[in-house]
């Protein structure tokens, strides 16, 4: 659970989401949900994910099912820690 603490924080301070995230489950929609989350702020999120978890993220790694729900990007993180 604490990759989840970790990427809603993420999500929060790169977003501006101002504690928003306090909010967020595993279900909440990202993608298309969230109208802070473009296509900028995902190349800005996938970076400071990278930072912090110490992952490498390949372009072929990326699709929309990975931002579709906070759940999806946490199953992403651990994924790619893991390796």
């Amino acid at each position: 659970m604490k990759a989840m603490h970790d990427v809603l924080r993420v999500l929060d301070d790169v977003l501006g989401l101002q504690g928003r995230t306090a909010a967020f489950g595993p279900e909440t929609p990202l993608l298309g949900a969230i109208p802070e989350l473009d296509s900028m702020a995902v190349v800005s999120l996938i970076t400071r994910l990278e930072e912090q978890f110490g992952i490498t993220v390949d372009d072929d790694d990326i699709d929309g099912e990975t931002f579709a729900t906070v759940g999806s990007l946490v199953a992403f993180v651990d994924s790619k820690a893991c390796v």
